[in-house]
This record gives C-alpha cells, structure tokens and sequence, in this order.
C-alpha cells in the first residue's frame, strides 16, 4: 500500500515546493534594472567578449547573498531589518534607516529615470511626464500588491520579468554571438585600466542593498502565508490561522523544506537574471564594437537599430521601459519593508511611492544628462553595500538566531569572502570614479 500511495505523496510535496516558489523572482528584478542596461551594453561595446567572466562571476555570488537573505527569513521569521532592529539602540536605528533610506531613495531614481528614458526613446515622452508615467504604473503595481495580496504582486512582476527577458534577449536571435569569442570571455583578465573600472561596476553594483533587505521580507510573509493556508486546511480556527500566520516555522522538517524550495526559488530567478544581463553584454559584443555614443542608453538604442534594425531596437525599448516600471515598484516596496523594519513605522506604499517620486522628477527637469544620473546613483548604492552585506552575514552564522540552520564554517568563509569582494570592488569603483 505505501508503494502505491507515496507516488501522489511525491507529487503533492512537489506543488506544495512550487506554490513556494515566487519571492525570489521579485527581487531578482532588481538584477535587471535601468542601471545595468547601461553597464552591460558599454563593457559589450568597449570591450566586445572580454568581460563574460564577470557577469558569470556576479551572479554565482548574488546567488549566495541573495539565498542568505531568504534563509534569514524563512528561518527566523522576521526579515533583516527587523532582526538589526532588535539589536540596536533607538538613534542606531535611526541612523542606520538613513543610510538605507538613501539607497533606497537611489534605486528609485535609477529606475525612474530608466523608464523616462525608454518613453523618450520609444514615443518621444519628454523626459519628466515620462517620470511622472513610469511612477503612476509603479503605483498601480504597487497597488495590486495592497489589495490583491503578495501572490498576484509575484504574478505580475514575474510576467514583467519575462518581458524584460525578451525584450533584451531578441537581438540574439537576429545576430547570434561567435561560441568560440563567448568562451573565451570566461576566462578572468583585463585589457587597461577602464577595463577594470567597468568590471568592478559591473561586479560591484551586481548586489544591490535593496534586493538584501526585501527578499528576506518577501520569504518571510512567504512562510506566513504557507503556515496560515496549512493551518486553514487542517480546520484551524480564524485565531490560530492568524496565530500560525505570524509565528516562524518551529518543526525543523518544514523549515528544511522551505530551504529546500527556496534554493530552487533563488538559483532560478538568478539564472533568468543573470542570463539576461550576459545578453545584454553579448548582443552589445556582437554588433556594437568600435561605434561611438554607445556610452549611454540612447546611444546604445540608436546603434542597435542601425545594426539589427528598428524592430530589435522597439523590443530592447520595451524591454527598457518594463524593467523601469518594474524594478521602480520593488524599489519602493523594499523602502517601505525597511522603513517598517527598523522604525516600526509602516507608510502607506502609494504614499510613499508619490514623495520618492519627487527628487527624481526634479532631477529629470535639469539639463544633467539621464545617463550620468544613473551612474551617480550606483556610487550612490555602492555606499550602501557594505551596511547590507556585513550585517547579513554576520546574522546568519548566529546560533541563538538561526540555531542549526547557521551558517557552518564552510559556508561562512565563502561568504565571509564573497562579502569582502563585492565591498572592495564597491570601494574600488568609488576610489576610480572621484580618481577620475
């Protein structure tokens, strides 16, 4: 009898691990934001193959931080700024909130000024009434999250995600890059100086501080919900639902399945984002070399519809544009996840998406060039990596916190050293930028 019920057993463990599949995806977004469109197409532009190995480098460590980051909440419950919180005095929190409200507020500059620019690009938009279009989607987004639930905010951010993926990828299929140039872009070296400049602003603005403090929010309300659609099949009463609802996972077995669906969660939406980004490189490797304005997005666009013609460069556009509007929501979603999380204070997400709005509109209104914005904003950012990144890690090894679910040693040094590769590169880029 166990032989012919533990095939439908299989299955079932299998759509329960799918149904927990989602808050990955979300914050994998901010992998494939405006910011990274600009980077990417310029180290394909100036160095045609060369840097590959970067990109590939990258990811594989987002994947470590970004899956330390989840663990945090799925284990604990609560999500790092949260669990930062309980460990510092009232002006600690205070001054911490600034520093990240900084970055937060630069990622939403980024990805508003992305989405003007792709309006621009695509309709002719000026660029602040292209601002002002890119918050107001943002706000609807960011609405369905309000009223619909976290699940139909995945849904939707996860089809924008599959926009953005064509989007960037369709040029590929016109102009194919050479195997034999992508292989040996794998192989880690330098050509000059500016070639390690774009490399550690590729590499060390790949993690960015905001995706940090919300996924562990979005595993954390994740196991919520798990735990209060588990408690309501059992025949639970409405005050043990919402009892299960905001309690951590105590039964080591579910926390070990939740680790397990959340592995999956993360190693594939960082395989889609990462693989997004390489084609971004690669199509600006193929057909972009040696023109001259591919430094900015405009100049990018331009160069790409000479090269592979305008319906290539329509669906780049459109590819821009959506991954504005989308990494703009997340942005303001995670700024508000860490408002709540060290202030205890919880602003309404609209009302909080129209104040962040307004420095980025401003900024759109001045002569300053779009594209140099977006590269003050990842100096900006790159502030802010080591107040995420260092903290993270130091938590997750934390036995009173995570108990057997800490990080051992092995996985402590590596991280420990991806934690001081990303924060020296970040350190790096800020020496070469204000060098030069």
């Amino acid at each position: 009898m166990s032989t012919r019920t533990a095939p439908p057993e299989r299955g079932l463990r299998r759509l329960r691990a799918l149904a927990l599949l989602g808050p990955a995806f979300v914050a994998a977004i901010a992998y494939v934001d405006p910011g990274n469109v600009a980077a990417n197409l310029t180290a394909g532009a100036e160095f045609g193959y060369l840097l590959v190995w970067v990109l590939v480098m990258a990811n594989a460590m987002a994947v470590l931080v970004q899956y330390l980051s989840a663990k945090l909440g799925v284990v604990t419950g609560r999500s790092l700024p949260e669990v930062l919180a309980d460990r510092m005095s009232r002006r600690g929190r205070i001054a911490y909130w600034l520093q990240a409200e900084g970055v937060a507020m630069a990622t939403d500059l980024a990805e508003v000024i992305g989405g003007a620019i792709a309006l621009n690009l695509l309709f002719g938009v000026p660029l602040v009434v292209g601002g002002l279009i890119t918050g107001a989607v943002s706000m609807v987004v960011l609405a369905v999250q309000q009223r619909r639930g976290q699940r139909i905010f995945e849904t939707v951010l996860l089809t924008m995600l599959g926009v953005i993926t064509v989007g960037f990828c369709a040029g590929l299929l016109a102009a194919p890059p050479d195997a034999g140039a992508v292989l040996g872009g794998l192989v880690p070296r330098f050509e000059g100086t500016d070639s390690v400049l774009l490399a550690a602003s590729m590499l060390g603005a790949t993690v960015m501080p905001h995706a940090i403090y919300l996924h562990s929010s979005l595993a954390r309300d994740r196991v919520r919900h798990d735990a209060a659609r588990r408690a309501a099949i059992a025949g639970a009463t409405p005050s043990d639902v919402a009892t299960a609802a905001g309690a951590a996972p105590s039964d080591p077995s579910a926390v070990r399945r939740l680790l397990r669906a959340t592995r999956w969660d993360v190693v594939a939406a960082l395989i889609i984002a990462g693989g997004v980004n390489i084609a971004m490189l690669l199509l600006a490797a193929a057909n972009l070399p040696g023109r001259t304005g591919t430094d900015t997005i405009e100049g990018a666009y331009a160069a790409i519809s000479d090269s592979l013609g305008p319906l290539v460069a329509v669906l780049f556009g459109v590819g821009l544009l959506t991954s504005g509007l989308a990494s703009t929501a997340v942005g303001a979603y995670a700024g508000s996840e860490i408002m709540a999380g060290l202030l205890r204070v919880r602003v309404p997400l609209l009302t909080r998406r129209l104040v962040t709005l307004i420095p980025a509109l401003l900024l759109l209104a001045t002569d300053i060039s779009p594209t140099y914005l977006l590269v003050l904003s990842q100096v900006v950012l790159s502030f802010g990596i080591p107040f995420a990144m260092i903290p993270l890690v130091r938590v997750t090894r934390d036995a009173g916190l995570l108990g057997e679910f800490r990080n051992g040693r092995p996985m402590q040094v590596v991280a420990w050293a991806v934690a001081a590769v990303i924060v020296g590169l970040n350190v790096t880029l800020l020496w070469l930028t204000i060098a030069n």
